[in-house]
């Protein structure tokens, strides 16, 4: 099981945590990954773009002089792509690019990211994040002093508004709730500082399906025996 050095805003160790073994220790997985990181970017895809066929330009549909006798090249309509302004021949065409994947394996690559994340020692666990104000210079000092220099991840509650506030002009730091961590962050940064309340809950979030339904029964049969006891 991992242990990590929890630290406060001030960089000093205030103990240990043991990290989940399930959720923080398990193999890299890089063909898993990269499912993940492939699906991810192609559902970011809008798939909006879209040029006109002879069907969608303005233009008369009639012919524009008969088809012999002539001696001109035979047409069918002034829409046509041989035209200037007619229409586009097999132009891009508005589509979907999402794709699905499986939540076991979204949830699997997690776990492998967040495990190599860990053995890098590019994992910071804080006590809190609590700031008295929302000033962007003491979010910008408290990374300086936990010598978190390049890009940096950082996953809280979300409805902690002062850290919301002090980090939004900052281009190099991203913050994000636990239930909105996603593969592709925590590849593309390279420092992920977690809170101990965020630990605790992507744990909960993260672990295996068995393991996850057997604490949920055993939570349920603890609050059972407390409601007969009462």
């Amino acid at each position: 099981m991992p242990t990590v050095k929890v630290r406060n805003l001030k960089n000093e160790e205030v103990g240990d945590l043991e990290l989940p073994d399930a959720v923080f220790g398990v193999e890299l997985n890089e063909a898993l990954i990269h499912a993940a990181v492939k699906s991810f970017l192609t559902n970011r895809r809008q798939g909006t773009v879209g040029t006109k066929t002879r069907g969608d330009v303005s233009g008369s549909g009639r012919k524009l002089w008969k088809q012999k006798g002539t001696g001109r090249a035979r047409i069918a309509s002034i829409r046509s792509p041989l035209w200037k302004g007619g229409g586009n021949t097999h132009g891009p065409q508005p589509r979907d690019y999402s794709t699905s994947l499986p939540k076991k394996m979204r949830r699997g690559a997690l776990r492998s990211a967040l495990s190599e994340r860990v053995r890098e020692g590019n994992l910071v666990v804080l006590d809190a994040l609590a700031f008295d104000k929302p000033k962007t210079k003491d979010f910008i000092s408290a990374l300086a002093t936990l010598n978190l220099e390049g890009r940096t991840l950082v996953v809280d509650s979300i409805d902690n508004s002062n850290l919301m506030l002090a980090s939004r002009n900052v281009q190099r730091t991203k913050i994000v709730g636990s239930n909105s961590l996603n593969i592709y962050d925590l590849l593309r940064h390279e420092k992920i500082v977690l809170s101990r309340a965020a630990v605790e809950e992507i744990g909960r979030m993260l672990a295996p399906q068995a393991k996850r339904g057997a604490a949920e029964r055993s939570n349920g049969g603890a609050e059972r025996q407390e409601e007969e006891a009462a």
